[in-house]
């Protein structure tokens, strides 16, 4: 989602060459292909296969296998984006091999170190070269950390590319009609942080809370695999009433869903980019945030998980009581466009 309008953007210049490397950290080949055909990213030139195992252990594997294809792939600069394990690895392997690094999103912290991206995003701007920042705040987290003005460069969001540029061809999942399901009668739920899903109480107050604020409406609960595992382990699927639980959706389907629902409970940072460009009220269920943008400008809240505040605002987006949200600056649809440009007239000269 974050790469594909960077590749579309390079490819209409066409003037550096390059090759997409795909570290296989999301295991899911169905979904990961899925995800390739339908926002048209061409086949990557390489599949580290590096998914599974622990943190560290896939940590190692992307780091021995991309190590390895860079140096029977020298090149001049690597570019990373987001904040997944596969970010972390691949800039430390690029900078041991004293290749330069491009940080796409780079600068957006929550201040919560018990979330494993946070230590990614804190290690890759340690040792990264140059920065493309989502916001203003973005950038000045950079330079309290050290870096100076001329690596950071205030591009946008490319997630908000994707989202406009698909954004025609959203399309019902195979089970909205099955289910009966109407456009602003339902919410949509995405769990998967830990705090959130691995324990049977939490997670069960949790769902009795957005049950509760929900009242007549729908609920759409795509599961994550990780969350998946914990429910059936805690038998949670059972008696649940008015609770839709799918796998997981494609972009186009997911994207459906969250456009066209009353509201999004959610513990997950990029959805909440999502909801505020599509106008879309949302609740994140956490203590902290790395996108304040989405609350300070956009549909966003972030009220923690106390199963009342959560009854509380999932009755207020059920009774459209929220607040209207804009667009913050630069999320227009053309961020890919100011990093191609970025990259080929001020970095890869």
């Amino acid at each position: 989602m974050k790469i594909a309008p960077i590749l579309d953007a390079l490819r209409v210049r066409g003037s550096i060459h390059y090759s997409l490397v795909h570290t296989g950290q999301h295991y899911d080949a169905k979904m990961s292909e899925e995800f390739f055909v339908q926002l048209g990213i061409p086949k990557p030139d390489i599949n580290l296969e590096s998914g599974g195992g622990s943190q560290a252990e896939q940590t190692a594997a992307i780091m021995i296998r991309f190590e390895k294809y860079l140096t029977e792939n020298p090149c001049d600069l690597v570019l990373v984006v987001g904040d997944v394990t596969s970010t972390l690895a691949c800039s430390i392997v690029a900078k041991k091999l004293n290749i330069q690094v491009a940080h796409v999103e780079g600068g957006i912290r929550s201040g919560d170190m018990t979330m494993p991206e946070e230590i990614n995003r804190i290690v890759t701007d340690a040792i990264s070269d140059y920065f493309f920042t989502t916001t203003i705040s973005a950038g000045e987290n950079l330079v309290k950390e050290g870096k100076s003005m001329n690596q950071i460069f205030f591009v946008g969001n490319t997630m908000i590319d994707t989202l406009l540029k698909h954004e025609s061809s959203f399309r019902a999942p195979d089970f909205w009609s099955q289910q009966g399901l109407e456009k602003k009668k339902y919410f949509v739920v995405t769990l998967h942080r830990p705090s959130n899903v691995d324990s049977k109480e939490q997670l069960t107050k949790i769902l009795n809370a957005i049950i509760k604020g929900a009242g007549e409406n729908r609920i759409v609960f795509p599961v994550h695999p990780r969350t998946r595992k914990n429910m059936e382990n805690y038998g949670i699927f059972e008696n649940r009433m008015g609770v839709v639980f799918v796998d997981p959706l494609g972009y186009l389907e997911f994207n459906y869903l969250v456009k066209n629902a009353l509201g999004v409970i959610t513990d997950s940072g990029g959805i909440t980019e999502e909801t505020t460009v599509l106008g879309v009220p949302c609740v994140t269920l956490r203590s902290s945030t790395e996108r304040p943008e989405t609350c300070t400008v956009g549909t966003n809240e972030l009220i923690g998980t106390d199963p009342v505040r959560i009854e509380e605002y999932v009755r207020k987006m059920a009774q459209q009581n929220w607040k209207k949200g804009a667009i913050p600056d630069r999320w227009d649809g053309k961020t890919a466009e100011r990093i191609a440009e970025i990259l080929t007239t001020r970095i890869l000269l």
